[in-house]
């Protein structure tokens, strides 16, 4: 079945433009149900709220351009912000609200974010003094917080600001700057224009690609700072009409009573939480009177048995994606039907004027069937890494996204991940970049050398690994495992901890100083 169309025309579309159209197509219809709040917002509703918030901004001081900082567990707050914050002209930017204080300044710092859009617990000891570009902060619904915190619900005050005409086509104009590792090292913003993720979302919605509508009920605790929230959930079902139910986090009890109270009809989801899915619906424990017709997994490779074993236990399709934070994300998706479409082990064919390329190490195209690295390219791929163009002409070439990612196709046309030749590790479909935790370790005292990996692990897909050589002096032992886990987990969110340390005498490394990462993970083997 081609791909060919997109769902309309995104040329000249703000992402905003088509939520605020959608808001007033479908006033009186439910738009989205926050589940930690318990607060319920018509089409109408939450368009009142971006333009009043985006008004509330304008007359806080943000000037076209300016970056806001979002760092905010999955709410109400968090959506309107997100598309307000475009609307007024800024670059909204997105944190995990697991993050340390580490963390959250350096991409405070990197992004040079003015605003802060966050809650006091969040904040509880952080310092942000010293960040030259930051001038205020707001709190959503706690307040005892730091000094300077200003109440949230003042932006959404009656405020007659104009909202600013573009300086720049939707092609040029950012809408988005999340946070990602891309192939190695530090966190890089992701320059998402507003043409890249509407074009993402009409080819989602386009014919042959996800079975989707207005009356569809969507349930996502994926969370909206990581881009497979932010675009399939938040902006595709608001933009398509259909009713969006937001989860703070993955809960299987809550979320076993919101898809009987709401009707859900369709999730976006991970492996591991697909495992706890079968895990429930082997015990018995699944309500057998859902209305859930299918689910669309992504974030990281999903086992074939494991989508087969949910579909026989609760009659619930799952088909696979498969795309990055580059692509805004998605780039290709499996079918749900017809059935001899529906292959669970492939990540599908390429949506919509979606190019590939399976490339050789000379970057020569492989013999159709034969691996080789994936590369792409789209309407949806960004523009380059915020203020690195260095890391972006290493994986932008010619207009060309370098994947990293060892793939086949068949002779169907259909699409298999086999392989990552980057180093990332992905526990429960988040990034960790071995570079980031490898060079925390090293400022602690004991470790001279250390090196990160990837272990395989059931419940979590990944975990980081640490293999840790000592200076003189000190000696392993459990104190000191203790003591280096301790040390990261007081400066990088829980996702990125290593589950294991190893002391070893040597860390294998290539002549040019590599950590030769393959050789660690023989360990596990």
């Amino acid at each position: 079945m081609a791909r060919t169309q997109l769902y309309a025309d995104p040329a000249d579309r703000f992402v905003h433009d088509i939520v605020l159209h959608s808001c007033k197509r479908n006033a009186g219809k439910t738009a989205l149900i926050d589940s930690s709040s318990g607060r319920r917002l018509t089409f109408a509703e939450y368009g009142d709220l971006v333009e009043s918030l985006a008004r509330g901004l304008i007359s806080a001081g943000l000037a076209p351009g300016e970056v806001v900082a979002i760092f905010l567990p999955n709410s109400w707050e968090f959506a309107i912000t997100y598309h307000a914050a475009t609307l007024a002209g800024g670059i909204p930017t997105l944190l995990n609200p697991s993050y340390r204080e580490r963390e959250i300044r350096y991409q405070l710092e990197s992004s040079g974010a003015v605003f802060l859009i966050t809650d006091a617990p969040l904040l509880e000891n952080v310092n942000l003094a010293g960040l030259p570009a930051l001038r205020r902060v707001f709190t959503t619904r706690t307040h005892t917080g730091n000094a300077g915190s200003e109440d949230f619900a003042h932006l959404l005050r009656p405020a007659s600001a104009t909202f600013p005409a573009p300086a720049q086509n939707s092609q040029q104009t950012i809408a988005a700057l999340p946070y990602s590792s891309g192939t190695t090292g530090l966190p890089k913003g992701v320059m998402l224009s507003h043409y890249n993720l509407v074009a993402n979302v009409y080819q989602i919605l386009g014919p042959n690609a996800a079975i989707l509508t207005p009356h569809d009920v969507m349930l996502c605790f994926l969370p909206l700072y990581h881009i497979y929230g932010l675009t399939v959930a938040l902006t595709l079902s608001l933009s398509l009409g259909s009713t969006l139910v937001l989860m703070p986090r993955f809960d299987l009890q809550k979320l076993f009573a919101l898809l009987v109270q709401e009707g859900v009809t369709m999730m976006p989801m991970v492996p591991p939480a697909i495992n706890a899915l079968c895990q429930a619906a082997a015990a018995g424990i699944f309500p057998r009177n859902h209305k859930v017709r299918w689910i669309k997994s992504g974030a990281a490779p999903l086992a074939p048995e494991l989508a087969r074993r949910l579909s026989d236990l609760t009659g619930i399709i799952v088909t696979q994606g498969y795309g990055m934070t580059e692509a805004s994300p998605v780039t290709h998706v499996g079918y749900i039907a017809p059935p001899e479409l529906h292959r669970p082990a492939s990540i599908g064919h390429p949506l919509a004027l979606t190019e590939c390329r399976i490339l050789d190490r000379n970057g020569n195209q492989v013999a159709p069937g034969e691996a080789g690295e994936l590369a792409m390219r789209g309407p949806q791929f960004m523009l380059g890494y915020w203020k690195d163009p260095q890391a972006t002409a290493a994986v932008l070439r010619d207009g060309w996204y370098f994947s990293g990612d060892i793939v086949r196709a068949d002779a169907d046309g259909f699409y298999y991940v086999l392989d990552r030749s980057k180093e990332m590790i992905k526990y429960k479909g988040f990034p960790v970049a071995p570079a980031e935790v490898e060079s925390l370790l090293l400022e602690h005292a004991a470790v001279r050398d250390c090196g990160v990996v990837a272990k395989p692990d059931l419940a979590a897909g990944e975990i980081p690994c640490a293999f840790v050589v000592l200076r003189e002096g000190f000696t392993p032992s459990d104190a000191l495992d203790q003591e280096l886990r301790a040390f990261v987990a007081d400066r990088l969110a829980h996702h990125k901890q290593p589950r294991e340390i190893h002391f070893v005498d040597a860390v294998p490394r290539t002549p040019s100083g590599k950590i030769l990462r393959r050789e660690l993970r023989k360990t596990f083997s």
